[in-house]
């Protein structure tokens, strides 16, 4: 395949499958980062707790949950923040070059798949079905990066 030409069909699918697994390590990814900020969250609020057992006369117990469990790694010598950077480094990453590398397969167009579903599946001439958003009346200069023509593989 040239630069010039349409991806097949096989290609065009198999690329989609591939944007569609890094939709999902992106949604693990924000997963990864609600574990990091809500750990930390509940880290201040466990601080908060210890002064108010110390002022409340229990020293005993509010001293050790500040030796044992404040500030303590979730994961054998890390922090929540470093298994977030590990996640990036290790694979995330890795799997995102992947993604690019396979997308240039489908030159123009990120969703390539996507597109070709919307162009079988819209109904032509309905109101919410345009094609692109400067199909929509009053948004006839309207323009994204994705507004480019889908390929004719799929059928309606």
């Amino acid at each position: 395949m040239t630069h010039t030409s349409q991806p097949g069909t096989a290609t065009v699918r198999a690329v989609g499958k591939v944007t569609e697994a890094l939709e999902v390590v992106e949604e693990a990814r924000g997963h990864l980062y609600a574990f990091h900020r809500l750990t930390g969250t509940a880290d201040f609020a466990l601080e908060e707790a210890i002064g108010m057992l110390r002022d409340a006369g229990h020293s005993d117990l509010a001293a050790r949950l500040d030796r044992e469990l404040l500030g303590r790694n979730v994961l054998p010598g890390r922090w929540t923040y470093q298994v977030v950077e590990d996640y990036e480094d290790t694979y995330y990453a890795v799997f995102r070059e992947f993604a690019d590398e396979a997308r240039r397969l489908t030159p123009g167009q990120r969703h390539a798949y996507e597109a070709g579903l919307k162009h079988a599946r819209r109904s032509r001439d309905l109101a919410g079905h345009e094609a692109e958003p400067r199909d929509v009346t009053g948004a006839e200069n309207t323009r994204t990066a994705t507004d480019r023509a889908a390929p004719s593989n799929f059928s309606r």
